[in-house]
């Protein structure tokens, strides 16, 4: 009978390492499940974007001879048509991206902080982005003119009656209209400020 007995013990004592064995495997398996799924919803591993990766919709960099998707068509007579003054031509130098600028219709007449001058100027702003940004400084340009203002009205008189300070200027104006259209749209996309006009008196 003890022969029985330990013949009957050794199965037990196998099946219950087995089971251990099984669960230890099993919590393998859910772990490594788990991180899988962690890979694949970051993205790392397989689609992860749920199917489809979203598209950057921002105003994109155009290159210099890059057809701009966005650019209204030529009017007749621009562009090489009968009339007109040719086609438009890239250097090879210089900058890779091309400009497509904005001169805003009206000109900012301002007093400035702490004096009694005023500046009247006129002003253009340039991107290296595509037709978007144009489009939406004359969508709106009624905002811009005021944010424009403002940063006038909150300029001193000295600052700019020197090159470093109207530099200075023209950054903040390129800032303040980029959050303008950043408040509207979303995005920005001026690089650039310029002076037509400007008058201090």
């Amino acid at each position: 009978m003890s022969d029985k007995k330990e013949k009957e013990a050794k199965p037990k004592k196998k099946g219950g390492g087995m089971m251990l064995k099984i669960g230890a495997a099993g919590a393998l398996l859910a772990a490594g499940g788990g991180g899988a799924y962690g890979l694949f919803a970051a993205g790392i591993i397989g689609d992860g974007g749920h199917g489809e990766e979203k598209e950057d919709k921002n105003p994109k960099l155009i290159h210099k001879g890059e057809e701009d998707p966005y650019a209204p068509a030529p009017k007749e007579g621009e562009h090489g048509e009968e009339g007109g003054g040719g086609h438009e031509v890239d250097g090879e130098g210089g900058n890779a991206y091309r400009a497509a600028y904005f001169s805003f219709t009206e000109e900012f007449t301002s007093n400035l902080k702490n004096s009694d001058l005023l500046v009247q100027m006129s002003i253009a702003c340039s991107t290296h982005r595509d037709y978007r940004v144009i489009l939406w400084l004359q969508k709106h340009e009624l905002a811009v003119r005021s944010a424009v203002l403002t940063s006038l009205g909150d300029t001193p008189g000295e600052e700019i009656q020197s090159a470093e300070g109207k530099t200075r200027l023209q950054k903040r104006l390129v800032a303040t209209i980029n959050k303008v259209l950043s408040d509207a749209e979303g995005f920005g996309g001026v690089d650039a400020v310029y002076f037509k006009t400007f008058i201090v008196q």
